[in-house]
């Protein structure tokens, strides 16, 4: 079975009494959130029934991205409404973190809402390990960036922090292509025990946290062929750089007050500029009483 044949999988998803999720957290795009929930609905949805539900998390957004999602199909919500009890957190993995007390499958499945050319084979590929391979638990997806005219490996901050970092401090993750990916899925099991770092570090986060408590073994990699997306202005890498660095030196233990949360530079005329970078991160939904009411879960060890 490939992980390409969609009815194949949907029939094993059937067997298994499994529910899949897919989760898009989104600020601000209006101008591809459409496009990808329409794709999943009505090729996996209506068309063969892998995917039970699609969300989207919209996290401020000032456009239509709410408007544009519900038009197609998807179950909006806000990250202000999800679990106000949780208080205010910011960040994409703050939205991501929010989504799985959200979402009701056993399977979620997260794909970035800024992808160009989206196809319903990120889904098939990153669901299908979880569906055909028992001890698999988190599966990774990793792809060709056109950049400048040419097909790249990672992003700046992959290339410039993250592989760096996991070079030194983590090389048994150094095999992992994208590890800074937008794409991913996992089974709620293991979801719910990790904390979700909740700015840019919750890729990295979840990738060191995952296979610390579970292994190696129990992540994948799936090929999702090329990626098109919106590239991010060089002032805006700074601070993603920053988090990357915090979420990896705080997992080698060193403490949270030994790290600052401001980056410092200079502007066009040499005066210095604090930048704040988020450092907070959200605890395991399993840890939180209302998550194990609502999914029935037993009290955590």
């Amino acid at each position: 079975m490939t992980a390409l044949d969609a009815g194949a999988l949907a029939d094993l998803k059937a067997r298994q009494r499994t529910m899949i999720s897919v989760c898009l957290p989104a600020r601000n795009e209006e101008a591809t959130v459409g496009h990808i929930v329409a794709t999943v609905r009505r090729q996996l949805v209506e068309g063969v029934a892998l995917v039970d539900e699609i969300l989207v998390i919209d996290d401020g957004s000032r456009d239509a991205t709410a408007e544009a999602a519900r038009w197609e199909g998807a179950t909006v919500h806000s990250v202000a409404d999800i679990f106000p009890d949780a208080g205010n957190g910011s960040g994409k993995g703050n939205a991501l973190w929010l989504s799985l007390f959200a979402a009701t499958g056993d399977i979620v499945c997260w794909v970035d809402a800024d992808v160009r050319n989206f196809k319903a084979d990120f889904v098939t590929r990153l669901v299908g390990p979880l569906l055909t391979e028992p001890d698999v638990g988190f599966v990774k997806g990793y792809y060709h960036r056109p950049l400048f005219g040419r097909p790249t490996g990672g992003g700046r901050v992959t290339e410039l922090v993250t592989r760096p970092l996991l070079s030194a401090l983590f090389p048994h993750l150094t095999h992992i292509v994208q590890p800074l990916g937008g794409e991913y899925a996992g089974r709620r099991t293991l979801l719910e025990t990790v904390p979700f770092v909740e700015g840019y570090g919750v890729d990295l986060g979840l990738l060191i946290d995952l296979s610390a408590a579970f292994g190696v073994g129990a992540i994948r990699q799936a090929d999702l062929g090329v990626r098109e997306h919106r590239n991010r202005q060089a002032d805006e890498l700074g601070p993603m750089g920053m988090e990357m660095l915090l979420t990896g030196l705080r997992r080698v233990g060193v403490g949270r007050a030994e790290l600052p949360s401001t980056l410092v530079r200079f502007d066009e005329h040499h005066d210095k500029v604090l930048v704040p970078v988020e450092a907070r991160e959200r605890p395991p939904w399993i840890t939180i009483p209302a998550y194990r009411a609502k999914f029935d879960k037993e009290p955590a060890a």
